[in-house]
C-alpha cells in the first residue's frame, strides 16, 4: 500500500492544494480528475518523487517500484528502439553483471582468510538472493511482445530512436514502464499520441496485467474502461469516489446540489439572524439573545460550494456558402515515399454534410491523405475538390502559422465578427485561456497553448469543409464537449482524424479505415466499426489456426 499523507503544495503563499491524504491499494485503478490548473500533474510528480511537496510525505513499502510517464519527455537519440526499451531491465542486468564479477573475483583470488574475501562472499550471497528471487524472464521476448503491442513492427526495433516522432518516443517510454512490472504506474495523458488499436492494447494491459494505476486523461472512454476509482482535486482539496468516471460525474452532481441546498439554507439562516440582531441590538430585554446570536455567527463554519463551471458556452460556426454535392472525390490515388508505399489506388467520395472519420494505426496514411487533399504533397491519381468548397484545415503544424508578436486576445479579436466579438473572453476561457493568459504573446505560449489558440481561430472562420487532424490532443474534457457540440451543429462537411473514441462517438457517421496500403469504407459509426473490427480479427485468428 502506498500512502499520500497530508500533502500540501504552495506557490508564493498561495495553496494549490492542502492536506491531501489517501491510500493506493493493489489493483486500484484511479482516475485523477479536476479542471486544468487544479494540480493534477503536480500531485502525480510528487507521488513519483520528481517534485517535493511543501508539506506532507509519500510512504511506500521497501522495494516498491513506482513508474511515471510524464506528458512531455525526452528519449535519448544515441540508441535503437530495442536497446532503449531494454533499459527497463537495467537494474536486473546490473545485478547479474555484479554477481558474475564477484564470482570471478572469488575464483581468481587466493586470500581466502582475509576480511575482504569474506565481504565478497557476503555480497555475492546478498545480491544472488535478491537476483534469484526475481521471476525468471525472457527479456528479449517480453520486449518484443510489448513493442508489438504498442504498434511497432519488427523492422522498427533496430532503428534509431532519433527517427521517431514525439508520439512514438512516448510509446518507447511506456514500453519501459510496462516491462518494469511496477507496483504503481503513474500515467499523465498516455493516450495523446497513440492510435485506437494501441489504446485498446494499453487498456487490456492495465486491466489484466498491471497492479495499481493512477491516470490523468482527457479520453473519457479510456478512463471509463480502465478505472474503478476517481479522485477529484477541486478548490485545494480532494474527493475520493470508489467508482469510475461516468458514475463519479453523477455523484459529483448530487454532491454539489446538496452543497448548494445547504449553502442556501445557511445563507437564509444568517440573514434572519442578522435581521434579529439589527432589530433588537438596543433592546435591554433582548440583550442576552442578541449576544448569543452574535457569538453563534462568529463561530459558524460557512458552507462552501465546490467550484462548478456554470458557463454553458455555445460555440457556433459562422454561416458559410453552400458547397457542391461532393466536396471531396479521391480517385485511384497512390502515394509512396522512396521505396515505402503508403497506400495504393485509394478511392473515396465524401458527400456534402457528411461527417467522416479517418482511423487506423499511426503511419498507415491518414495524415498523408489529408495532405494530398490539401495539395501539400505530390501523389499519383486524381483528387477533385467540389464547387464552392471553403476549407478549414487543422493540423498540429497550424500552431506554427500563428503571428508570434500578437497576444492571445489580439489573435482572436482580429478575426471575430458580429455577436462573437462580445464573447471573446468567454471563448478563450473555455479553451483554458483566462486571466493574464489572454495578454500573453503567442511567442511565449507552449505547444499545447498554441494548438488550442489555432483551434479557436479555425472555429471563427467561415468554412463549409472542415479537415481536422487530431484536434483534441491538448483539450480537457469540458473543452472537448464544447468543440464536439459545435461540430455536431456544423452544417458543412467534416473529415476527422482522431484516436479519441468518445469524441468520435455520435459525431462521425462513416469510417474510412487506413491499413495494409489501402483505404476501406465502413458505413457505420465508430462503435459499430470497433465491434466489427474485433470480430474480423477473431475470424482471422480462427482461419490461421485451422
Amino acid at each position: 500500500m502506498i500512502s499520500v499523507d497530508n500533502v500540501a503544495v504552495e506557490f508564493g503563499g498561495r495553496a494549490l492544494f492542502s492536506d491531501v491524504t489517501f491510500n493506493v491499494n493493489d489493483k486500484d485503478k484511479i482516475a485523477l480528475m479536476g479542471k486544468n490548473g487544479a494540480g493534477k500533474s503536480t500531485l502525480l510528480k510528487i507521488i513519483a518523487g520528481v517534485d517535493k511537496p511543501t508539506r506532507g510525505k509519500i510512504t511506500a513499502p521497501n522495494g516498491a517500484v513506482i513508474a511515471y510517464l510524464p506528458q512531455h519527455l525526452l528519449t535519448e537519440d544515441n540508441t535503437t528502439v530495442f536497446a532503449e526499451t531494454a533499459k527497463a531491465f537495467a537494474s536486473v542486468l546490473q545485478m547479474k553483471a555484479e554477481i558474475d564479477e564477484l564470482n570471478h573475483q572469488l575464483e581468481t583470488r587466493t586470500d581466502y582468510e582475509s576480511d575482504e574475501y569474506m565481504q565478497i562472499i557476503e555480497r555475492v550471497s546478498e545480491v544472488s538472493e535478491k537476483y534469484y528471487s526475481i521471476e525468471e524472464i525472457n527479456f528479449d521476448a517480453e520486449i518484443e511482445k510489448t513493442l508489438l503491442g504498442l504498434g511497432f513492427v519488427r523492422s522498427d526495433f533496430t532503428r534509431s530512436t532519433s527517427e521517431f516522432s514525439g508520439g512514438w518516443r512516448m510509446r518507447i517510454e511506456l514500453a519501459k514502464i510496462l516491462l518494469q512490472n511496477p507496483d504503481l504506474i503513474l500515467l499523465d495523458e498516455p493516450t495523446n499520441h497513440i492510435d485506437i488499436e494501441s489504446i485498446q492494447w494499453l487498456e487490456d494491459f492495465l486491466l489484466n496485467s498491471a497492479k495499481a494505476v493512477i491516470v490523468i486523461s482527457h479520453d473519457r472512454a479510456f478512463v471509463d474502461n480502465v478505472t474503478n476509482r476517481t479522485i477529484e482535486i477541486t478548490t485545494g482539496k480532494i474527493y475520493d469516489y470508489k467508482v469510475n468516471y461516468t458514475h463519479y460525474l453523477q455523484l459529483r452532481k448530487e454532491r454539489i446540489e446538496q452543497q448548494q441546498k445547504q449553502f442556501s439554507d445557511q445563507q437564509k439562516m444568517i440573514a434572519e439572524t442578522q435581521e434579529f440582531i439589527e432589530r433588537f441590538k438596543g433592546t435591554y430585554s433582548k440583550t442576552l439573545q442578541v449576544q448569543s446570536r452574535v457569538k453563534m455567527l462568529e463561530k459558524l463554519e460557512l458552507v462552501e460550494v465546490d467550484e462548478v463551471d456554470t458557463s454553458a458556452l455555445n460555440l457556433k460556426f459562422p454561416p458559410a456558402p453552400r458547397s457542391g454535392n461532393y466536396p471531396v472525390i479521391v480517385d485511384h490515388v497512390s502515394k509512396s515515399y522512396d521505396q515505402h508505399l503508403v497506400f495504393k489506388e485509394a478511392s473515396l467520395t465524401i458527400e456534402r454534410g457528411e461527417k467522416v472519420a479517418f482511423v487506423g494505426k499511426n503511419g498507415e496514411g491518414k495524415s498523408t491523405m489529408v495532405k494530398a487533399i490539401m495539395s501539400e504533397i505530390d501523389f499519383d491519381g486524381e483528387i477533385k475538390i467540389g464547387h464552392n468548397s471553403m476549407i478549414g484545415y487543422f493540423a498540429q503544424n497550424q500552431a506554427s502559422l500563428l503571428d508570434e508578436d500578437m497576444t492571445v486576445f489580439q489573435t482572436i479579436d482580429n478575426i471575430a465578427v458580429g455577436e462573437v466579438r462580445t464573447k471573446i473572453k468567454d471563448i478563450l476561457g473555455a479553451f483554458m485561456f483566462s486571466g493574464d493568459a489572454i495578454n500573453k504573446k503567442v511567442k511565449v505560449l507552449s505547444g499545447g497553448e498554441r494548438t488550442r489558440l489555432a483551434m479557436i481561430k479555425l472555429l471563427l472562420e467561415p468554412v463549409n469543409l472542415l479537415i481536422l487532424d487530431e484536434p483534441t490532443n491538448h483539450l480537457d474534457l469540458k473543452t472537448k464537449d464544447i468543440l464536439k457540440d459545435a461540430l455536431r451543429a456544423f452544417e458543412g462537411t467534416i473529415i476527422l482524424i482522431s484516436h479519441d473514441r468518445d469524441f468520435l462517438d455520435g459525431l462521425a457517421s462513416k469510417v474510412f479505415e487506413f491499413g495494409n496500403q489501402r483505404v476501406k469504407e465502413h458505413f457505420e459509426d465508430i462503435n459499430g466499426f470497433l465491434r466489427n473490427k474485433k470480430l474480423e480479427n477473431l475470424r482471422e485468428i480462427e482461419r490461421k489456426t485451422k
